[in-house]
């Protein structure tokens, strides 16, 4: 392979080996091996290689899905890949190519819920039928009426004790199930979250298999009217759904009953606790944070790679053109975002362990620690996600002219990952969650109780003033943890006093909350990026790396938390924590930190270890050869085909024609 030389430049000048840090991100050398053989698997397979979906229509796009998702499940099985973790890679590795896959809500969803829902003889039943793909799953929540407020889902589950049998059923039009992805024409069962009735009582939402296709004709089975719910701003490959059930009626064993149950003579036995349904949603916002970092990385790759390779403007009369990220303002668009990638890559492993320790306790019968990672992982998925929203379109703009072409990647990229934002719960909403877990710990915490998890700071008293005594104290990295610390409880507990000063003052808990908003969605971020800071400074103090890799490192953690202080400076000097001097000297520190980190831009992207065939970007190609390639992209287009357009012929020549003549 023949490299760009400026782009083989940029390598050569770096003062770490990449792949050490790619080991780092994935937890170990033996990892990055086998994940690079599982991803070449897909990769070099012709049976994966398939035309550019850029220049295909939204039903071609579909049938691609559908042959893509039935390839990878097969050859899966080919392959006799068993591990569910290279499985995953397996999948993403043909999904990251961004033509999606019209079955992916089977194994995200519809078997991560039998496993964490299902009691032991359920499991036995559903779980080989859905890992087998004898059937086809997906997660119906979401109405056409609501969304996050699950509380609020209209349809019914009302058992009948006579025929043992729930009836599933759509009252009204805004009952309507719609988004579920592979809902319109894929699925053959789903997991319906409905609101259960027995002996004329309402117990709230509850989890329901229910059939929906014919398994011999694919049709849909009686009561049940299933579509796709039309193009979408992305992901036109997933058939999104509508669904409407008639009185469509299941077996009493249908119902998901390893918390809570209906027994044959219709008596309800309640779970342990009303917050198990939250062990799902963790699950998934694990696996969402995850996501997002991996389509920010994609995104910082395919800039900084062209911003090494395009050329633009003399920074001296009568030098060579300059490359792009040569310029601070470059620098300024790509780096910090670069820093914010890799502080997610270790806020994301943390929310990991957290699951885990989560899964082993549950195991016992220990539930106490699911409302707090319920509880972070909900504001974790809106604050990460609008930050990967808001770098993606930075990235896409820092990418000028090009970055609109869709040779880019990242325009695919960006209204691939945008759905993230309100996918599975709608960010404000998560963030709000996250804010009444805060509100609820401040209020014990001033009542003395000792908070433990990752809100102890809510027991310390607030400092006036940062414990620097030098400007250069402004770099240490426990410093600038204990500068988002400051901010986080002095947010929570500001929100938390006018709440009860409102209240107090007469309004109503409901009203009180509505007017504290602005308060506590604060709150909640800066609790958030103290978290994802704290991860970060952690990940790079306790890992063990070479000299040369620590001193990036650190330099990337102190730009990611100057960055966010100089961002949100109001709230760090509203109090007089930190001075106007201070922020003055943070500015400062920033640019230097650019200067030091500009060596390495590269090859802290090539650390992501993105292969190309997975990236779908001509901009971000590993060998720089952009401008060749974008030719060649262009030539493509369907509207090459003929040199005259059809059109010509019945519009432009007769118009043309008829102006000459009345010249």
């Amino acid at each position: 392979m023949e490299v760009n030389p400026d782009l083989q430049m940029e390598r050569d000048g770096a003062t770490f080996d990449p792949i050490e840090l790619t080991y780092i991100k994935d937890g170990g050398a033996k990892v990055t091996q086998r994940r690079r053989y599982i991803e070449s698997l897909v990769c070099d397979d012709p049976d994966f290689q398939q035309e550019d979906p850029n220049f295909l229509s939204r039903d071609e796009l579909y049938t691609s899905a559908v042959r893509r998702g039935v390839m990878i499940e097969k050859k899966i099985l080919q392959l006799n890949i068993t591990d569910a973790k290279e499985q995953y890679w397996f999948r993403d590795a043909a999904i990251r190519k961004r033509q999606g896959t019209a079955i992916a809500l089977n194994n995200i969803m519809f078997v991560p819920t039998l496993i964490g829902q299902a009691s032991e003889e359920q499991k036995r039943k559903w779980l080989p039928l859905a890992t087998n793909l004898h059937i086809i799953g997906t997660f119906a929540q979401t109405e056409l009426g609501h969304g996050t407020f699950v509380r609020g889902l209209e349809t019914t589950s009302t058992y009948d004790p006579k025929a043992q049998e729930f009836v599933v059923h759509s009252p009204t039009l805004t009952s309507t199930k719609f988004w579920p992805g592979n809902l319109g024409k894929t699925v053959t069962h789903a997991i319906v979250m409905a609101q259960l009735i027995t002996n004329g009582k309402h117990y709230g939402v509850h989890p329901f298999i229910v059939p929906l296709r014919s398994l011999e004709n694919h049709m849909p089975l009686p009561g049940v009217t299933v579509g796709d719910i039309g193009p979408k701003m992305g992901f036109n490959s997933n058939d999104n759904g509508f669904l409407r059930l008639e009185h469509v009626r299941i077996p009493r064993d249908n119902m998901l009953m390893k918390h809570a149950q209906v027994l044959a003579d219709g008596t309800y036995v309640k779970p342990p606790t009303n917050k198990l349904v939250y062990g799902t949603l963790v699950y998934a916002r694990v696996g969402y944070l995850s996501a997002c970092t991996d389509f920010l990385a994609m995104a910082c790759t395919i800039v900084t790679r062209y911003s090494a390779v395009r050329r633009q403007s003399e920074m001296q009369p009568g030098a060579r053109e300059a490359q792009i990220l040569d310029y601070q303002s470059q620098q300024l668009k790509i780096l910090p975002y670069i820093a914010t990638t890799y502080a997610f890559y270790a806020v994301q492993r943390r929310s990991a362990e957290w699951y885990d320790r989560l899964q082993q306790q549950m195991a016992t019968g220990n539930y106490s620690l699911l409302q707090k990672c319920h509880a972070v992982t909900a504001g974790l998925k809106g604050f990460v996600s609008y930050a990967m929203n808001s770098g993606i379109e930075t990235c896409r703009l820092a990418c000028g002219g090009h970055g609109y072409s869709h040779a880019s990647g990242i325009p695919e990229l960006y209204t691939y990952s945008t759905h993230l934002i309100t996918a599975e719960g709608e960010n404000t909403v998560m963030l709000l969650q996250t804010a009444r877990y805060l509100i609820k710990c401040a209020g014990s915490a001033l009542s003395g109780d000792v908070m433990s998890g990752q809100v102890p700071y809510l027991n310390e008293p607030i400092k006036e003033k940062c414990a620097i005594k030098s400007e250069s104290d402004l770099l240490k990295l426990d410093i600038l943890v204990d500068i988002y610390k400051h901010r986080a409880q002095r947010l929570v507990m500001e929100a938390a006093k006018k709440l009860h000063r409102d209240i107090s003052e007469g309004q109503s808990q409901h009203n009180a909350w509505n007017n504290c908003h602005l308060q506590l969605l604060n709150a909640a971020m800066a609790h958030c990026h103290y978290i994802t800071v704290s991860a970060f400074v952690g990940s790079v103090k306790d890992t063990k790396m070479s000299d040369s890799l620590k001193l990036v490192l650190t330099s990337l953690c102190q730009l990611y938390a100057l960055y966010g202080i100089y961002q949100d400076s109001r709230d760090f000097m509203m109090d007089g924590y930190l001075s106007g001097h201070n922020i003055t000297s943070i500015t400062h520190h920033i640019t230097s930190m650019l200067a030091t980190l500009r060596p390495n831009a590269v090859a802290l992207v090539d650390a992501f270890d993105i292969r190309d065939e997975i990236l779908c970007s001509i901009l971000g190609r590993y060998d720089g050869n952009v401008y060749e390639n974008m030719y060649k992209w262009a030539k493509k287009s369907p509207l090459n085909k003929d040199e005259v357009h059809d059109s010509y012929y019945k519009y432009l020549r007769p118009f043309l024609r008829s102006q000459t003549s009345k010249l």
